[in-house]
């Protein structure tokens, strides 16, 4: 498909013939015999037409956009096949044999083309056809996560998410591909209609390569709704960093690539407030950071509220709102008691030595709190079995 924009319809497959004909509804066709010549006591008999038929039709203006345009020779073979727009060109390949030449791609959305195909023996033909056009809310858009060429920590899942549902999920899932070098076993899960993940059975191995091929460009997604576009991608795993929080003795050890390096005295959440037990995984990452009650449910005049305009070295955990951060206000409390509001505090200095080590997609297991982690809350991937995880594709 070309680089814009592609969608898809199902495909129809109708019929054009460049034979010894001549012109048709206006387009340029014209063909020259080139079967093989036989002869019978001496008298050559008259060889075969050759033909080229293709699966769309000259003038048509409703070509559905995940049509893969093709080609067939009979009495003779292809030599030369191209499918041309201003959105594009459509590439293909030809088969052995000359007898076909199919498309790799699907078509753009309201888009002219020019088919023109050749043969050996001098048959060619013309075809112009259109594309059906698609509106915004019939096309769907994948976003990816991790960007193309950033390097992350070793929980780092695969995130793509949809700006418009996708109903037919086995169907997309069919064209979403994560390799990685050296390979690992993995699995998508949809956690919605919208969102789906790619996380291997354990950790990624760190130094991982790991290329991301979501192919869905004129891809149907059900319910009248396409795919956008094709993204491709490729991203790095660093060391593995894994911390180890226990609430109950207000420790978090630091480890990196299975070597303890560090173990920091910290505070996570107090009674009513408890920070959740399990496997989390950084998300973004704040120097500085405003922190308000408000985003989490505590307001103004609550004994509890709170705004802080500059809180150092955040690192997001949740979309509930943990976050691992300096905290200068409890280092009295750090590694004796549990006074924060669920985030896990640490000194300025601990945290800024946790802060510069840390990316994006490193790991953070939680334990002593009794107050479970849930799969959609942040990157909770790794919160399920792999079982349990692989259950949740499309194609299990």
């Amino acid at each position: 498909m070309g680089l814009v924009r592609r969608l898809a319809v199902a495909a129809v497959a109708t019929t054009v013939v460049a034979a010894l004909a001549g012109c048709d509804g206006g387009e340029t066709v014209s063909a020259r015999g080139s079967g093989p010549a036989a002869q019978d006591a001496g008298t050559a008999t008259t060889p075969a037409p050759a033909s080229l038929q293709a699966n769309v039709t000259r003038g048509q203006r409703d070509v559905p956009v995940d049509t893969l345009v093709s080609v067939t020779a009979t009495g003779d073979r292809l030599v030369r096949v191209t499918v041309a727009s201003t959105a594009g060109d459509v590439p293909g390949a030809l088969a052995a044999d000359g007898a076909s030449w199919t498309a790799t791609e699907r078509l753009e959305p309201g888009a002219t083309y020019v088919l023109r195909a050749a043969a050996a023996g001098g048959a060619t033909s013309t075809v112009r056809f259109a594309t059906a056009p698609l509106s915004l809310d019939r096309q769907t858009f994948a976003s990816v996560a991790p960007l193309d060429g950033e390097t992350v920590g070793v929980g780092m899942p695969v995130v793509v998410t949809f700006d418009v549902p996708v109903r037919d999920r086995a169907r997309f899932e069919q064209h979403m591909h994560v390799t990685s070098a050296p390979a690992q076993q993995g699995s998508w899960h949809w956690l919605s209609a919208t969102e789906a993940h790619w996380r291997p059975a354990e950790y990624w191995r760190a130094g991982s390569r790991v290329t991301v091929d979501i192919d869905v460009n004129g891809v149907p997604a059900g319910g009248g709704v396409y795919g956008q576009k094709d993204r491709t991608l490729s991203f790095r795993v660093g060391d593995a960093h894994v911390y180890r929080v226990d609430a109950r003795t207000h420790r978090m050890k630091v480890f990196v690539n299975g070597s303890r390096v560090r173990d920091f005295p910290v505070t996570t959440g107090k009674p009513g407030f408890t920070t959740r037990d399990g496997v989390k995984v950084i998300m973004e990452k704040h120097a500085s950071r405003r922190m308000r009650s408000e985003t989490v449910g505590i307001a103004a005049g609550d004994p509890e509220f709170y705004d802080i305009d500059d809180v150092q070295w955040a690192m997001r955990l949740t979309y509930s709102g943990e976050f691992i951060h300096a905290a200068p206000w409890s280092v009295g409390s750090q590694g004796r008691a549990n006074v924060s509001h669920g985030c896990t505090g640490m000194s300025p200095a601990d945290a800024k030595w946790l802060f510069d080590l840390s990316r994006r997609g490193d790991v953070v297991e939680y334990v002593g709190t009794g107050r479970p982690m849930t799969l959609t809350n942040g990157f909770g991937d790794w919160n399920a079995s792999y079982a349990e995880w692989r259950a949740g594709s499309a194609l299990s």
